[in-house]
């Protein structure tokens, strides 16, 4: 088998913008995961349990079954490039850059034309501001939490003391008295 392999396009009109293209594929992705993974699920109704009628409708797969298929596919996207046709009747196709392996993408597996930008540094260029200096929780395992969020590189730990009015009491007349709280707490931000 080759080394170049080649995904014919499917003829649509030529969009302006990269975004629909990779918006409109998702979305087709999506739903061609969840008709394939629909069900039917049937319900008798009668007396003493006779199935004199019965319904049936189709149920839509787990929310995280899904998703976690959706991820896969994410991990599994194959870079490619899109050759433009040199002759009129040439169609127009996106050719492999790098091969993983000698199979062709399915029409269910994602396939994209630029690596995403690294969001963990300061980029001008694509608008990212770094994740730099940005707050974090130390104990979430979500992109929330200081492991994902700060790239790696750690994060700083900040002790503050906050302090306020507690305990308020009005006074007959005509004052109110408060006490003094206050509680330590630590906030952390990506190095």
């Amino acid at each position: 088998m080759d080394t170049e392999e080649t995904l014919e396009s499917p003829k649509r009109p030529q969009m302006t913008q990269r975004i629909h293209f990779l918006t409109a594929s998702e979305l087709l992705l999506q739903q061609k995961v969840l008709e394939e993974r629909m069900k039917l699920e049937c319900k008798c109704h009668g007396v003493s349990g006779s199935c004199t009628t019965k319904t049936c409708w189709t149920t839509l797969p787990k929310f995280r079954e899904i998703g976690y298929i959706l991820k896969e596919k994410y991990n599994a996207a194959v870079q490619v490039e899109v050759v433009r046709a040199s002759r009129l009747r040439q169609p127009t196709f996106l050719k492999i850059k790098q091969i993983k392996s000698y199979q062709k993408p399915m029409e269910t597996d994602l396939v994209y034309i630029e690596k995403s930008p690294n969001y963990c540094e300061e980029d001008a260029s694509t608008g990212s501001v770094g994740t730099q200096g940005r707050l974090c929780n130390r104990t979430s395992p979500n992109a929330d939490g200081c492991d994902m969020m700060c790239c790696g590189r750690g994060y700083n730990t900040h002790q503050y003391t906050k302090v306020w009015q507690c305990n308020c009491k009005f006074h007959w007349c005509c004052f109110v008295k408060c006490n003094t709280c206050s509680e330590r707490t630590e906030v952390f931000t990506c190095k």
